[in-house]
């Protein structure tokens, strides 16, 4: 089964690293979602593979063989800032990039259609993508992506700016590629739409992976979470229990993570119970968004550095190093 696979690249400018050592891979018919705070290294990665950088040391490879010139005609790509000619007609500029890639001028004009109409803009087909709204330009972008029927989609940010009925139709196309046998990678900030669509998540922080898999194989490396409802408990009665590491309140439901020591959510039911009515004590499953939470709220670990490609929205936080390398 190809895979795409991006091996050991790494990126400086300067003193600073923008990847170390990024590695990870996605199979044929497999979603991969790409998540990290801004300036984590995401869009460098993606831009290498595509060629739009170089890298200081790594390879990126495509069924095993070097993804070069000619095999990135075959990648259907869609950059975070917009790619498109502002000025040009959506209709002609979709026909003018599905024959940069070879297709015939019928080809084109019929992927141009096909494409228009599953995303929602073929009335727009004569406007100049300048007049569109910033929803209906996105759909554009990643018809610009899919016009040329490519056998590997990069994606970044494709969610951005959507209403919740484009995001549905977006999720439906990327779901339908990879069905077809395309790796999908993308990049989202929206993890509960990650959660939900992707086969597997890999967590970048300042240039590395730092976890991957699944998410039910990221929850199990997570530590155990406890929802307690005590409408009787003081403020604050959770955090002296011994084991507890976190806890989170909203009203009289609070959610506390324990350590792995036998009985440590023992200790917690007790001390609910020694404060009055308990009327629910149930396990929680983490979220992909706790998950990453608990990751990027952490100090950054010692040699960290952010990529210097991204300058707008940089986190404040940085990623912990938790959970199994790619």
């Amino acid at each position: 089964m190809p895979t795409l696979e991006i091996d050991n690249l790494s990126k400086s400018y300067g003193s600073l690293r923008a990847l170390d050592s990024m590695s990870f891979s996605v199979a044929s018919g497999e979603i991969f979602g790409f998540v990290g705070s801004n300036g984590a290294g995401k869009s460098t990665t993606m831009r290498i593979a595509l060629g739009v950088l170089a890298a200081d040391s790594g390879e990126v490879r495509w069924d095993g063989a070097p993804l070069d010139v000619a095999a990135r005609r075959a990648v259907g790509y869609m950059p975070e800032e917009r790619g498109l000619y502002p000025k040009m007609k959506v209709g002609e500029q979709l026909v003018y990039l599905a024959r940069l890639h070879g297709l015939s001028p019928k080809a084109a004009t019929a992927a141009m259609e096909l494409w228009t109409e599953r995303l929602g803009v073929a009335a727009r087909r004569d406007s100049d993508v300048q007049s569109l709204s910033l929803g209906n330009q996105q759909r554009v972008q990643l018809a610009a992506a899919l016009v040329h029927d490519p056998e590997i989609l990069v994606l970044d940010e494709p969610f951005s700016g959507l209403d919740p009925v484009a995001v549905d139709v977006m999720s439906g196309v990327l779901r339908e590629k990879a069905d077809q046998g395309a790796p999908v990678v993308f990049s989202s900030h929206q993890l509960e739409l990650v959660e939900h669509l992707c086969d597997r998540v890999g967590i970048v922080r300042a240039g590395r992976m730092v976890a991957s898999g699944t998410v039910d194989e990221l929850r199990s490396n997570a530590a155990p979470r406890w929802l307690v409802d005590a409408p009787d408990a003081p403020a604050g009665w959770a955090s002296a229990i011994p084991g507890v590491t976190h806890v989170q309140t909203t009203g009289s439901r609070t959610v506390v993570e324990v350590g792995r020591a036998q009985g440590a959510e023992q200790a917690v039911l007790q001390a609910a119970l020694a404060t009055g009515t308990v009327r629910e004590f149930a396990p929680q499953r983490a979220s992909l968004t706790d998950l990453f939470r608990d990751v990027v709220s952490a100090e950054p670990a010692a040699g960290d550095t952010p990529d210097t490609t991204s300058t707008t929205k940089k986190s404040k936080r940085s990623f912990l190093s938790k959970g199994s390398a790619a």
